[in-house]
């Protein structure tokens, strides 16, 4: 006899899991063997429908008393509106009784007033006529009297036009003598101006002419030389006091490769130099019928720099003499490290520029000796000097926009000067205009449109022919 296997398929079926014989049995006390999601579905079925119809039947209950709750609120506020509204009433009627009482005292109060009105409008209007009255005397009296001071006036304005007239034909006289010392004085003035403007116009013909036959009698050699010996003048005007322990000389020494600059600057402060700067001076005739450019020197410059381990690079030219480019100041070569170009004029000013930013390096670079002899972290010292480059950039930035502003005045100081020649050359035609004009004055014009004056100068006139 076996034990046979099965399942619950509903609440009114067993369904066997295997083949069973006679005598075989079902323990349904067997739990492994009893499928209960059925019964436990059934059972979350019937209590859904319990809670459905229990949460429904809630819903209508909760209804039902809003809705009285709802009916017995409008209600209360029926009863209220109600009250308010009697209140309103009964205080309208009040009101309107007692409106009605004011209306008539006011009119009763109104009426007295406009018979006062009435009354002091009549006086008043008694009053004014009588005031006019009495105005109108005065206004007589006062033109009586006016009309008798006009007249003792206008005697009065007449003897004092008759003395004015009289003063006047005192002053026409001295006016009249007084023009013709202007005259020779304006022609005297003329001629010391005309003087003046010939002697600075010869002067200033005469230094362009020397300046036209100076180039002229000068050979390319000496025309370069001269730029050399100017730049050369220039610096040793102020050696002593601006640079005296400057070095600043011909460049003599053959490089390696056979070249040289014009001249060497280098600058020391307790025997530490703190700059140095190589300068080619180029300068051509006028008349040169192959014309270099700037352009074409800063190669064999930056060589010459190199070679000779100078800081700086500086072309002093007079190429290019109409290029605006290199006549606003000073000119950085940016295709190359630390090259300028100045025109002469700025030759001084620049190396000060220079100068005066590097001496800010000169602690530093007595420092620097100081570490290399005490052989000091190689890592501190790039440090240092990154932060040198760094301060020496802003220093020099600050410099070059001052001298630029300088430069800047210096150019409008020029402009100013061109001006003031233009002015010059011109003179003699406002002095000749001024000239024709003081010839075209006579008393004839000046007593034009003017009967008085022209009776007074005629009266003269007479009065000198008898």
């Amino acid at each position: 006899m076996a034990k046979i296997k099965f399942h619950i398929a509903s609440q009114t079926e067993l369904v066997l899991d295997e083949a069973a014989q006679v005598g075989d049995s079902i323990d349904l006390t067997d739990e492994q063997n009893i499928d209960t999601s059925i019964i436990n579905g059934k059972i979350a079925e019937i209590l859904d429908d319990k809670l459905a119809q229990a949460k429904a039947e809630w819903l209508v209950q909760q209804r039902q008393q809003a809705k009285a709750e709802l009916t017995a609120q409008l209600q209360h506020q029926k009863e209220t509106l109600q009250t308010s509204i009697t209140d309103k009433e009964n205080k309208i009627v009040a009101l309107e009784t007692q409106l009605k009482g004011i209306s008539q005292q006011n009119a009763v109060e109104l009426q007295a007033q406009l018979m006062k009105k009435d009354l002091d409008l009549q006086d008043t209007l008694a009053q004014k006529q009588v005031e006019i009255t009495s105005l109108t005397s005065k206004v007589e009296a006062v033109r009586q009297q006016s009309q008798s001071e006009l007249e003792n006036a206008l005697i009065k304005k007449e003897a004092a036009v008759q003395n004015e007239l009289a003063q006047r034909d005192q002053k026409v006289a001295e006016l009249t003598t007084q023009l013709k010392l202007k005259d020779q004085e304006k022609q005297l003035q003329l001629a010391t101006v005309q003087g003046q403007y010939e002697a600075q116009l010869k002067a200033a013909t005469d230094q362009v002419e020397f300046y036209k036959d100076f180039k002229a009698r000068q050979s390319t050699k000496e025309i370069g030389e001269s730029l050399e010996q100017y730049s050369l003048n220039e610096f040793n005007k102020i050696r002593p006091y601006a640079f005296p322990n400057a070095y600043f000389e011909k460049d003599n020494q053959l490089s390696e490769t056979n070249s040289k600059g014009d001249f060497i600057f280098r600058d020391y402060q307790d025997g530490t130099e703190f700059i140095s700067i190589m300068f080619d001076m180029k300068n051509e005739a006028d008349t040169t019928a192959t014309k270099h450019k700037n352009a074409d020197f800063f190669k064999e410059l930056d060589k010459d720099r190199r070679e000779k381990q100078t800081e700086y690079a500086v072309l002093v030219s007079l190429l290019e003499a109409d290029n605006d480019y290199y006549n606003t100041g000073i000119v950085q070569v940016t295709d190359y490290e630390k090259m300028y170009v100045v025109r002469p004029q700025f030759f001084i000013q620049f190396i000060g520029v220079l100068r005066n930013a590097a001496l800010n390096s000169v602690a530093y670079k007595q420092e620097l000796e100081q570490v290399r002899e005490q052989n000091i972290d190689i890592t501190h010292f790039e440090s240092d000097l990154s932060s040198f480059k760094n301060a020496f950039g802003k220093n020099y930035q600050s410099a070059a926009n001052n001298f630029k502003k300088a430069i800047e005045e210096i150019d409008k100081s020029i402009a100013r000067m061109e001006s003031v020649k233009k002015a010059l050359t011109t003179s003699e035609n406002q002095l000749r205009l001024a000239n024709n004009k003081l010839d075209d004055v006579s008393v004839k014009k000046l007593t034009r449109g003017n009967p008085t004056m022209k009776a007074k100068f005629e009266s003269i006139n007479d009065a000198m022919i008898k």
